[in-house]
Parts: C-alpha cells; structure tokens; sequence
C-alpha cells in the first residue's frame, strides 16, 4: 500500500518515447512542476501530452516544448506561448484544439471508462470537420471520444502515503479526473502525510487512482501575467 517514491526522477523511470501524458493545472497554477523538470532532464521524446494548455514560454510545460519532446497535444488554449504559435504555423507540432467543457468531458468520460459521449457544442463550427453528428429532440449533437493516457501528472497540495489527495483552491482544476483517465498516475504533493491524518471526508481523489506519490522539493508558484491598476 506504500506508494511513496524517492523523488520525480525515481517516479517516472518507465516514461519512455512515444508516451501519451496528462498533465495537470490550468495555466501555471496546480501544475506538477517537479514532475515536469524531471522528465525534461530524461529527455523522452515524442510525447503526445493531454493538457488545458502547454504552459508559457520558459515555464511550466513550455519547458518540455521548447526542449523538443511534444509532437502532439490536446487542450484547450494557445495563448501566452509563442513557441506554440510559431510551431503550429511551421506545422512542427499536431495540435488539437477542444472547446474547454468538452475537453473536461473528454477525460472524465476517459476515467469512467465511457468510451464517446454526444455533445451539442461545436456543431456547425469547424469543431465539427470529420465527426459523426446525430439529432436528438430535434437538435444536432455532435459524438466525441473519451480522452485516455499512459501516464497522469498529477499536483496535489497534502497526500498521505496510500496516495489519498487533497487539492487546494484553483489547484483542484484537471488535476482529480485527470487521475482517474491513466494507466499510472503520478501524484507530487507538498505535504506528505502518514495514513490516517487525512480527514476523509476532504479527499478529493481516493487512492485507488494513484500509483505513485512524492514529496515535492520546490514550487515557484508563477503566474503567467499580472495586472496591476496604476496609484491614483
């Protein structure tokens, strides 16, 4: 029932080209940054990653891109990341973009082992190219398939070492179904607790859905832009 590794290089030893990848966290805020620097320095390649975004230019999973390891990726936004722009311009990465609800959709259809859903967004739009379409109560719908990953990184704020997990705030974004939707699923947490500290009542994902779990060793906790109103 241990499940507690040494570090994120120990965590994700078995990590190898080709990978499909989850990756919590919505811009910079609950994402596994450990996890992330990891595997930069493991070098893998050819990773198709499943996140709401790929970070920001020199942070978060922009870190992975600019080190040349994402091929393919699925999520919601582009935006703040010019590396990103410039390669889908240059055709250097296949990127699939999915309206946010139906990427969430997607990946808790993925862990409740739904293998496609039908959705009403994205009818008509371009979201539509090559999808099968059928009409319910007399509006189209369009079929989506489930979202699934060989491996899940997954950032928690407490964990104990079964690998029950608390998220804190806007940490608890993708990060709980995201656990669910893989094969393995790799927690990294700030506080890891012994069995039995955690109230019950307050995990949000049961250890079930979690292989691995460490303790993470530094969080820079960035934003990607800050708006501040001038002094009057």
């Amino acid at each position: 029932m241990n499940k507690v590794v040494a570090n994120a290089d120990e965590a994700i030893h078995d990590i190898l080209d080709g990978a499909t990848l989850m990756c919590g966290g919505f811009g910079l805020c609950g994402i596994p940054e450990n996890l992330i620097r990891a595997l930069v320095r493991k070098g893998t390649k050819n990773l198709t990653t499943i996140s709401n975004n790929v970070g920001v230019d020199g942070l978060g999973m922009g870190l992975l891109l600019a080190n040349g390891q994402i091929v393919r990726h699925y999520g919601t936004y582009v935006g703040e990341n010019k590396l990103l722009e410039e390669m889908v311009l240059n055709k250097t990465i296949d990127l699939h973009l999915i309206p946010q609800g139906t990427f969430s959709e997607r990946i808790r259809a993925g862990g409740a082992g739904i293998p496609a859903f039908y959705t009403p967004t994205g009818v008509g739009t371009v979201v539509a190219e090559n999808k099968e379409t059928r009409e319910f109560d007399g509006r189209l719908y369009l079929l989506e398939h489930a979202l699934k990953a060989d491996f899940a990184f997954i950032k928690a704020w407490k964990g104990d070492k079964w690998g029950n997990l608390i998220y804190r705030k806007t940490a608890r974004n993708f990060n709980p179904m995201m656990a669910t939707a893989a094969k393995i699923t790799i927690a990294e947490v700030e506080h890891l607790v012994e069995p039995g500290e955690l109230d019950p009542e307050t995990v949000h994902t049961p250890s079930v859905y979690v292989q691995r779990i460490f303790q993470g060793e530094l969080y820079e906790r960035k934003i990607e832009r800050r708006t501040v109103r001038k002094a009057p």
